[in-house]
């Protein structure tokens, strides 16, 4: 049987993550996300040499990082230039377990202009995560008259 260019499960993109201390990042976002992991792969010398977390939908992939092999955790490079967006049934409830659970607040969970509930975390090992719920479709033209009204309201 021919493999499937993208795997049964995957999508055409998934994050992948390195960090340090590979084993507590797993725990953290199975305790803090929901996440469950599907595969874990360990290396001869103890580090998470690869790791798939569903979450969701989607895929996450993370590992320990690698420097010897160019992966670097946040820590590593002075903090995280990168965002992941996810999406969740109940941003308070996710956004109350993830900070119980490490997380740190960077932008409180507030209701958005563009009809998205939603605040910024950044988790123990240094990823930065916008997390929402979808409260409104907004049309493109009531998005831009909105936009231009916010920022009005700031000069």
């Amino acid at each position: 049987m021919k493999a499937q260019p993208i795997p049964a499960g995957h999508h055409t993109v998934a994050p992948y993550l390195a960090v340090k201390h590979g084993a507590k990042a797993l725990e953290f976002y199975r305790k803090a996300f929901g996440a469950t992991e599907t595969f874990k792969l360990m290396m001869p010398d103890g580090r998470l040499g690869h790791a798939e977390l569903r979450l969701g939908d989607s895929l996450i992939m993370l590992s320990d990082e690698f420097p010897e092999f160019g992966g670097k955790a946040p820590d590593t490079l002075g903090g995280s230039p990168v965002s992941i967006h996810l999406y969740v049934e109940d941003v308070d409830a996710f956004f109350s377990r993830a900070l119980a659970a490490g997380a740190r607040e960077r932008k409180p969970v507030a209701d958005q202009f563009y009809g998205d509930r939603s605040g910024q975390l950044e988790d123990p090992f240094g990823h930065l995560w916008w997390v929402a719920t979808h409260k409104e479709d907004v049309a493109p033209a009531e998005l831009q008259k909105r936009v231009q009204a916010m920022f009005a309201a700031k000069v």
